[in-house]
């Protein structure tokens, strides 16, 4: 991913889809026993686009052609997602929930000693560490279901409910269903997915215009920016650079499996007769020590501009798809980093040194292709993993899929 492997990736999976015309999602939400469930959420993922159901349980939406996740939640009934496709006509969407019973009894949970620790990892490696992370809140961190495995080192969180963020930053309320959130200490991996909401938070004019421009700033030079350059073939007028970063095995260190027996011969030709290891400075069982801690790769840029039309492809319509070996090593030109991701160890990407501080993240392909849509949303989960300042920016730092830029271009 880069010329010094970083220290922290993250992997989004979330989809969407971008509006293009206009037709109306409408149905029904009712019980099992076919009861109408008046006041039931409807909400389109990723999006500030929601309704509620009236007395008749009935629902309409207005929505532009794409591929939609459809987030039906009431409480005391299991939330349920359907995905749906606009193309070009009406889709009616009827729908019946099933109560949960986890939520209407009541639930005794055993206390935690170590929960209010993991409460604040959690609020790290999701919401984020930047400054608008400072001045996100989560109002009700109660509906965080916690696990943590000590063997595995890993944090798991899900949500039966909406988690609710107020990011004072952005001037957004963020209603989130975790369905899964994934760091682990031994991979340096952080994976998530769900379904959330956007919603404005009032404010004077003059919170409102610094929201504007907190917004524009998180939009440019991220990945929904990036994914939606693409699409438009003009990432090189919006800012962005994409080179190659070519990972070839390291020629200093020698097969895992000659090491490994190098090291178990000569350790146990050194045991001394206390059953202690004992290793001199020259010695060959240090030399061979020495290459298990080698790299396996050596990271080299090919700073040769890829080109847009090799990249991306066209597979209809409304989704266009990059498949790419090796690692996209992708530099946004029009804003620097932030002097807090600086400071944040071995998260930095290795840079050349003529490159000035341009922001720069890694693109490592999971699943290939890459599926996206006009607005920069990408439909395939798990399909990348990205290292760099776009695995720093989270939650905190993320607008809604129909956010409109105020400014065609930013300099």
């Amino acid at each position: 991913m880069k010329l010094v492997l970083s220290f922290l990736t993250v992997l989004f999976s979330i989809s969407y889809a971008y509006p293009q015309g206009g037709f109306i999602l409408s149905g029904a939400v009712k019980d099992k026993r076919g009861e109408p469930l008046p006041g039931t959420g409807v909400y389109v993922s990723g999006y500030k686009i929601a309704t509620a159901t009236d007395n008749d349980g009935a629902y309409k939406l207005l929505l532009k052609p794409g591929s939609y996740d459809i987030l039906i939640q009431l409480i005391g009934y299991k939330a349920i997602n359907k995905n749906i496709v606009i193309a070009d006509k009406s889709v009616k969407l009827d729908v019946t929930l099933e109560e949960n019973p986890t939520q209407l009894a009541d639930v005794t949970i055993k206390p935690d000693p170590n929960r209010a620790y993991y409460i604040a990892m959690f609020k790290a490696y999701f919401i984020g560490t930047t400054p608008n992370a400072l001045k996100c809140k989560v109002v009700n961190p109660d509906v965080l279901i916690i696990d943590y495995d000590k063997g595995d080192q890993k944090l798991t969180v899900k949500t039966n409910e909406f988690l609710i963020i107020e990011n004072q930053a952005l001037g957004y309320r963020i209603k989130y269903l975790i369905s899964l959130f994934e760091w682990s200490s031994k991979t340096k991996i952080i994976y998530y997915e769900g379904y959330p909401h956007y919603e404005d938070l009032n404010g004077s004019k003059s919170k409102k215009r610094n929201w504007a421009k907190k917004r524009l700033e998180s939009y440019l030079g991220s990945p929904q920016h990036f994914f939606k350059a693409l699409y438009n073939k003009n990432a090189t007028e919006e800012g962005f650079i994409i080179n190659k970063l070519i990972t070839k095995p390291n020629p200093d260190k020698p097969a895992d499996s000659i090491i490994r027996a190098n090291i178990k011969r000569l350790a146990s030709s050194q045991m001394t007769l206390t059953g202690r290891l004992s290793i001199g400075q020259p010695d060959s069982l240090s030399y061979w020590l020495r290459k298990k801690n080698l790299p396996d790769g050596i990271s080299i840029l090919n700073r040769a501009p890829v080109a847009q039309d090799t990249l991306v492809k066209t597979v209809n319509a409304s989704i266009k798809k990059i498949n790419f070996t090796d690692k996209l090593y992708v530099i946004y030109t029009k804003e620097m980093e932030s002097p807090s991701f600086s400071n944040q160890i071995g998260q930095s990407i290795s840079r050349p040194l003529d490159m000035p501080n341009y922001q720069i993240s890694t693109v490592t392909l999971q699943l290939a292709p890459v599926y996206f849509y006009e607005n920069g949303g990408i439909y395939n989960p798990r399909s990348t993993l990205y290292s760099g300042y776009w695995a720093w920016e989270k939650i905190a730092d993320s607008v809604p899929m129909d956010y409109v830029p105020d400014k065609p271009d930013h300099k």
